[in-house]
């Protein structure tokens, strides 16, 4: 895969989100209704939201938005490989 079409994968990622995530996101709203419909409101008053069951959600979109970018070309492509396919840095 080349820079341009990783670039572009990114890009219509960002419009059009797939895989895991957006399916996690999907399975959060659905347990959410689940647990609203059978909800008692004067034990809890507030409902529950899709971000009550994604645990992991709160962590990711902290740090989601800030870019890692290094010095080194070689060290930054072995973080993109690390990332992307789970190989450690060489």
């Amino acid at each position: 895969m080349t820079s341009a079409e990783f670039t572009e994968w990114q890009a219509y990622y960002r419009l059009e989100p797939f895989g895991e995530v957006v399916a996690d996101e999907r399975h959060g709203a659905a347990l959410a209704l689940h647990a609203n419909l059978n909800r008692d409101s004067k034990t809890r008053p507030k409902p529950f939201t899709p971000d009550d069951f994604i645990p992991w959600r709160a962590a990711r979109e902290s740090d989601e938005d800030a870019p890692i970018l290094l010095d080194d070309a070689e060290a930054q492509s072995n973080l993109i490989r690390a990332q992307l396919f789970g190989v450690p840095p060489k």
